[in-house]
C-alpha cells in the first residue's frame, strides 16, 4: 500500500481563518499557559484577548456570520504559545530578524497571512504576530534542507482504529511488526525530507521528537487516519540536491518554522478555560475537538 505524502495539515490560525473562510480551574494560579519551564501569566494573554475582542464586530462582518468570543480567545492564546516555541527555538538556534524584515512584512498588504492579526490587533501586538512569522521562516531556512523524518506508518479507518494501533506501534514489538508488515495498511521506514516535500514537513509528523507515535486524519472528513511512529528526526541530514528555501513559499515556509519549534519548547498545558492544546494542528481547541494524538516516548 503506497502511503505517499503526509497531507498537511491547518496550523494554529484555523480556528478563526476557517470561519473567516467559509471554563474550569486553571492547571496553575493565574497561569494561561505553560510552555516548557516557563509561565505566561494570564493577565498579559488577557490584555491581548481583550484587544481582539474590541474587534469582534469587524471578524463577524468579514466572516458573514457570528464568532464566538471563544473562538477569538482560543485563537489569541494559540498564538500567544506559538509565539513562546518559537522564541525558545530562535534562541537556541541563533535565529533572528531585523525590524526591517518586520517592517515588509507589515507593509506587503497582499501578504494574506497576517489578515486575521490586522483585523485582531494593532501596534506591537501586530508587531509581534508578523515578528513571529519571520522567526518561523528564518528557522525554516535554516533547517529546511537538512530536516528529515524516519517514520514507520499504518492506515486506519476510524478515530478508535487509530487509537489502537497507535498503542501497538508505541509498545512495539511483534505484533507492531505484524502491523507494518501488512501490504493493505502497513510500511515501515519511510523517509520524508522537508526539502523535496515541504507539504509532508508542515504535519505534526515533523514536530515530534524521535519515539513520539502521532494519529491524525491527513484530511478531516473523509474518514482515513494515519498512524505514523517516528523512528528519527533530524536537523543535520546531509543536503541533497541544491538549497530548497528559495523555492518553497513563504506561508509554508513559517509552518515548517513552526513545526521545527514544536519540539523544542517543551510539553504544552493550557488554562482550562481556554480549551485544551492540540498538537496535531498546534491550536488550542475546545474539548473534545482534538484532531488528533500524540504519545510521547516512554
Amino acid at each position: 500500500m503506497g502511503i505517499g505524502r503526509l497531507t498537511r495539515l491547518g496550523g494554529g490560525a484555523a480556528l478563526v481563518v476557517a470561519v473567516l473562510a467559509g471554563c474550569g480551574a486553571p492547571s496553575q494560579v493565574g497561569s494561561a499557559m505553560i510552555v516548557g519551564d516557563r509561565t505566561v501569566a494570564l493577565a498579559d494573554v488577557q490584555s491581548s484577548i481583550d484587544l481582539a475582542l474590541a474587534h469582534r464586530a469587524d471578524i463577524t462582518a468579514q466572516a458573514g456570520q457570528d464568532v464566538a468570543d471563544s473562538d477569538i480567545a482560543r485563537y489569541v492564546v494559540s498564538r500567544e504559545t506559538t509565539h513562546e516555541l518559537l522564541a525558545s527555538a530562535a534562541a537556541r538556534a541563533g535565529v533572528s530578524v531585523g525590524e526591517d524584515a518586520v517592517d515588509a512584512a507589515l507593509a506587503n498588504q497582499d501578504d494574506q497571512s497576517l489578515r486575521l492579526d490586522r483585523i485582531l490587533f494593532t501596534g506591537e501586538a501586530l508587531r509581534e504576530r508578523a515578528r513571529d512569522r519571520e522567526l518561523a521562516i528564518a528557522l525554516a531556512e535554516k533547517y529546511v534542507d537538512r530536516l528529515a523524518v524516519t517514520v514507520d506508518v499504518a492506515a486506519a479507518t476510524s478515530r478508535e482504529d487509530a487509537d489502537a494501533k497507535a498503542r501497538v506501534l508505541a509498545a512495539g514489538g511483534p505484533e507492531a511488526d505484524r502491523l507494518l508488515a501488512d501490504p493493505r495498511s502497513g510500511q515501515a521506514g519511510q523517509t520524508y525530507r522537508a526539502a523535496t516535500d515541504p507539504d509532508s514537513a508542515t504535519t505534526v509528523v515533523f514536530g515530534v521528537p524521535a519515539g513520539s507515535v502521532v494519529s491524525f486524519q491527513p484530511s478531516p472528513g473523509q474518514g482515513f487516519w494515519l498512524v505514523v511512529r517516528v523512528a528519527q528526526r533530524t536537523t543535520d541530514a546531509a543536503a541533497d540536491g541544491a538549497p530548497a528555501g528559495g523555492t518553497i513559499d513563504r506561508s509554508t515556509l513559517a509552518s515548517i518554522g513552526e513545526r521545527l519549534a514544536q519540539p523544542e519548547g517543551g510539553p504544552v498545558e493550557v488554562n482550562p478555560r481556554f480549551g485544551v492544546w492540540d498538537p496535531v494542528r498546534m491550536a488550542v481547541v475546545a474539548p473534545g475537538q482534538e484532531s488528533g494524538s500524540v504519545l510521547s516516548p516512554s
